[in-house]
């Protein structure tokens, strides 16, 4: 049995094993860098996979941009909307007032995914140490040895193999894509009902065909997934109301289970969690996939210059300090990405009178208080360093 060495294994082929990957050779070509993948080894294999849409910040996009993988189907937020549904309270944030060419950006997820698979088999091409290995549950992984392990294996909540901190919402997102009659471009909407969040989204499909996410009790969402299209488009209108118009046609309903998972220590001995594999958001501020992302850029930043030193200063013990020396530098970005998340997930969900007052006053003074939305979005789109 011949043993393989690596200086960085990485497992999990998802976007943010991918992007890990593509920034610490784009940074270090030289790195003996291992990549399981567990997806299909052809592309033709995703193009029919997972299509809904996922929230892409624009500090994700410029991130994305350094190593050519930012997808070309896109749809861009330059307003968004946010209200609580037969309550008072609103608030509306705008592009121009916070400098930014966009707020956010709408891909579908086997875009993101593909995207980078493209990206890293560019960067490949100028990698003669770098072997990108798809592997199955039969294949035997005790050859490998590494001097760093980068877990990156993601996964859905409640799919995933781990359990160590977090909350069950006790909801789920069911998610499609909706026609509407009049939608203005560029625009966001998210409404909170009683049940939790409403999100209708921009798409790259059309002004009017939109991303839809909607929050509720598993029961709820059961019972809408399995309503006729015209039914469930009744009860999406009385929900949302008229701002933009009329709901027409939905398609592909699917449902998935949200709650929170965490990892309170990201860093074992030379074993380093990354992305979902560290910790699984709520949808609610769509900051999931980026904070991932944030993940293995500074990941990467920290392997890269740690892997061009001479051979005899990659010692066990000089990785153990690089691990920790990055688990303290994203400290500050999980907890504050985490918690607000977590805050905005429980906040919304309630129904006492206290709670419902205090939503309306929050927004009407994020809607009047600049500074304090401007820091809000800016967590939002560029995370904390």
């Amino acid at each position: 049995m011949q043993v393989e060495n690596f200086d960085i294994v990485i497992q999990g082929g998802g976007p943010v094993g991918l992007a890990c990957a593509a920034w610490c050779l784009q940074k270090f070509p030289e790195t003996k860098i291992a990549l399981l993948d567990r997806n299909p080894t052809e592309d033709a294999d995703l193009a029919a996979a997972d299509s809904r849409g996922i929230a892409l910040s624009h500090g994700s996009k410029l991130l994305l941009d350094t190593i050519n993988a930012w997808p070309s189907e896109c749809a861009d937020i330059h307003r968004v909307h946010v209200s609580q549904a037969g309550r008072f309270g609103r608030a509306l944030m705008t592009r121009e007032e916070l400098k930014q060419e966009a707020l956010g950006h709408i891909i579908r997820y086997r875009d993101i995914h593909l995207t980078l698979r493209k990206a890293l088999r560019a960067i490949q091409k100028n990698c003669p140490n770098f072997v990108w290995r798809h592997i199955d549950a039969n294949t035997d992984l005790a050859t490998l040895k590494a001097k760093c392990i980068v877990h990156a294996e993601g996964g859905l909540f409640k799919k995933q193999d781990w359990v160590e901190s977090g909350q069950d919402y006790q909801q789920s997102a069911l998610v499609g894509l909706v026609e509407v009659e009049n939608a203005a471009p560029y625009q966001a909407w998210e409404r909170f009902t009683s049940e939790g969040p409403l999100a209708v989204l921009p798409s790259h499909y059309g002004p009017n065909i939109l991303n839809l996410v909607w929050c509720g009790t598993p029961s709820s969402s059961q019972a809408r997934l399995a309503l006729s299209d015209a039914d469930f488009l009744k009860s999406l209108q009385v929900e949302f109301g008229s701002r933009i118009g009329q709901f027409l046609k939905i398609q592909d309903r699917r449902l998935y289970e949200l709650g929170l998972n965490y990892r309170k220590d990201i860093v074992q001995g030379n074993e380093v969690w990354i992305g979902n594999a560290a910790q699984t958001l709520h949808p609610v501020a769509g900051q999931g996939l980026n904070l991932g992302l944030r993940d293995a850029y500074l990941l990467a930043e920290k392997l890269s210059t740690l892997f061009s030193k001479p051979e005899d200063q990659r010692t066990p013990a000089a990785i153990d300090v690089a691990l920790q020396e990055y688990a303290k530098s994203r400290m500050v970005d999980r907890t504050a990405t985490i918690g607000l998340t977590d805050f905005m997930a429980r906040i919304f969900t309630s129904n006492l009178l206290p709670i419902v007052i205090g939503r309306g006053l929050a927004l009407s003074a994020l809607q009047w208080l600049p500074p304090v939305k401007t820091a809000l979005a800016r967590q939002m789109m560029f995370g904390r360093r």
